[in-house]
């Protein structure tokens, strides 16, 4: 696996240093980040319970969704991430896109290799590294809530014949219209993934309703 250059890190707004609240609130929010990435990571591992999830997100009450609800949230990060995405394409730096471009490959490799675990992490991570392109901290917050309430069924679509070709395809297509620097083209590419994700779920929906 080649070494990948790392993401641009912006310098913070004057006004950013020179006030501690706002100090504070970007702390609590980059722990809280950390801790959903390892609820996510645990969850994919299938070993993550509510008092794991309360130790690394303070605050955070994650219950058992149905299927319906896991749509919903989908459709709902389509439109945040779509954002995101938007944002990145106009703020990515060189850097920046070679580094999404590795990812890109390395999600290759893993499709190739039939590798479901790195498969489904290094999704996980391209998906993170446009939001830190982006810059847009509210938008990370929700999308902090809302990955974290479905990211079991995502992994489970993952499981569908043929999803991952599909995935890369996708992410390959998001990463680039992020790297052209055209956000309203960034924005539709991503809404098209995650509506192409909530088309799996339901997917996913009817071949357990045909199991019954």
């Amino acid at each position: 696996m080649r070494e990948q250059p790392p993401l641009h890190r912006r310098a913070p707004h004057r006004a950013d240093a020179a006030d501690p609240a706002q100090r504070t609130d970007g702390g609590r929010a980059a722990r809280r980040r950390g801790g959903v990435e390892r609820v996510e990571q645990a969850q994919r591992e299938g070993v993550a319970d509510d008092r794991q999830v309360g130790d690394a997100v303070p605050g955070a009450r994650v219950r058992p969704i149905s299927l319906d609800e896991a749509v919903e949230i989908t459709e709902a990060r389509a439109v945040v991430e779509g954002l995101c995405a938007a944002k990145a394409a106009q703020r990515a730096t060189a850097d920046d896109r070679a580094r999404l471009r590795v990812l890109g490959e390395d999600l290759r490799v893993a499709v190739d290799t039939a590798d479901l675990m790195a498969y489904t992490r290094i999704n996980q991570d391209v998906h993170h590294a446009i939001r830190v392109v982006s810059a847009h901290e509210t938008a990370g917050l929700m999308l902090d809530r809302l990955r974290t309430q479905s990211v079991r069924y995502h992994y489970t679509v993952a499981l569908l014949p043929g999803r991952p070709s599909v995935g890369l395809t996708e992410h390959l297509e998001v990463i680039e219209t992020v790297c052209s620097g055209d956000p309203d083209l960034a924005e539709q590419t991503m809404r098209a993934h995650l509506m192409s994700v909530v088309s799996a779920l339901q997917q996913l929906d009817a071949n357990l309703h045909q199991q019954w």
